[in-house]
């Protein structure tokens, strides 16, 4: 069965097997236009509801062509969108264009310029040097997921809201729903497998002065990379990495702070973030394949290309991003050790939470 068969039928036998369990509902087809991503899927409502549950039909037709029956792959559909009803937060419609309620519930996210061009002609953002400044209401979040709405032109248009004002109630808004947490590479990898096997490896824990790898992020680790746009950060990040550092965009979740002391060059990190981007991270969780850098005296923060040519500029002399020597290959073989050691239920826990977003 190819694709537009399978989308026709599936929708239809969705439908009358909801209806056989007592819920009439109403099907529309349509393309979701996400931040990084878009798919087609398909809406589901119940008769009377403004509000509904998506499912992503690519997802359920690759089941069929990976083997699973039609039969199931239908019945799944169908178990997904009962507990989506279940568990469907609570919403006063009447409060999604009371802009008063709403500014509560502000958050930040930061997202790739050129992954969401099209997208962003239509969201009010502030640029970010290859990096964009998102807004977001979050409706309802919890370890089964999260209910959000992207705020866009019309939406702000119709609360009576200026870009400038929804950016200043973000800014004192984001950071108390969600506070930047930094924390040491070796306090991560603790939490992650546990303090006692970290210690076992050697990898925890990491003097202060020793630590070359900072984690950046927020309380569910969804959409973290938004704490770049916090006032207070860069600060923040300067003094836990002990003056200037590199960023790496780790994902749209989380970054790393990379203390500016020698033992890591420029093209070491990018080539670290290529490397993982290509290999580890789903395109929607992809930022960008850039290195950025904060000057903790000049308070600038810039692409690494754009720090290296300002630097050389200052300094007279000639541009040069070959490796300084690094810890590259040490940070591998932890890596690599962490990879077979077993991990807490925890991480597959926050994983879990990144799901479920309205837009």
């Amino acid at each position: 069965m190819d694709y537009e068969n399978f989308k026709e039928q599936f929708v239809e036998d969705v439908k009358e097997k909801l209806y056989e369990q007592g819920t009439e509902v109403d099907i529309t087809v349509n393309t979701v236009n996400k931040l990084n991503e878009s798919y087609e899927a398909m809406t589901v409502k119940p008769e009377g509801s403004n509000i509904g549950v998506n499912i992503g039909i690519d997802k359920f037709y690759g089941a069929t062509q990976d083997g699973i029956s039609y039969d199931d792959v239908v019945d799944k559909a169908v178990k997904a969108i009962s507990d989506g009803f279940l568990n469907q937060p609570q919403i006063d419609v009447a409060s999604l264009t009371d802009y008063d309620q709403m500014k509560d519930k502000l958050v930040m996210e930061v997202v790739s310029a050129e992954t969401n061009k099209e997208m962003l002609e239509n969201v009010p953002h502030q640029n970010i040097e290859d990096m964009a400044v998102v807004y977001r209401f979050v409706l309802n979040s919890d370890d089964e997921g999260r209910a959000s709405i992207l705020a866009t032109n019309q939406m702000i248009e119709n609360m009576g809201v200026t870009p400038e004002q929804l950016h200043a109630d973000a800014l004192e808004n984001a950071p108390r729903i969600k506070p930047a947490e930094i924390k040491g590479m070796g306090e991560v990898l603790a939490e992650m497998m546990g303090v006692e096997q970290a210690e076992m490896m050697g990898l925890y824990p990491v003097r202060p002065e020793d630590e070359q790898i900072f984690v950046a992020s927020v309380p569910d680790k969804v959409h973290g990379a938004g704490v770049l746009a916090y006032q207070d950060f860069m600060d923040q990040a300067a003094e836990r990495a002990g003056g200037d550092f590199y960023i790496l965009p780790s994902s749209i979740h989380e970054i790393l702070i990379v203390p500016d002391n020698g033992k890591m060059g420029l093209s070491d990190l990018e080539n670290m973030v290529k490397e993982v981007n290509a290999t580890q991270v789903a395109p929607a969780d992809k930022l960008t394949d850039n290195v950025y850098h904060y000057d903790s005296q000049a308070k600038i923060f810039e692409l690494g290309e754009k720090f290296v040519e300002r630097q050389a500029e200052r300094e007279g002399q000639d541009i040069d991003k070959e490796e300084k020597g690094s810890v590259i290959g040490e940070l591998k073989a932890k890596k690599e050790e962490v990879a077979k050691a077993p991990k807490k239920e925890a991480v597959e826990k926050a994983a879990k939470s990144k799901g479920g977003e309205a837009i």
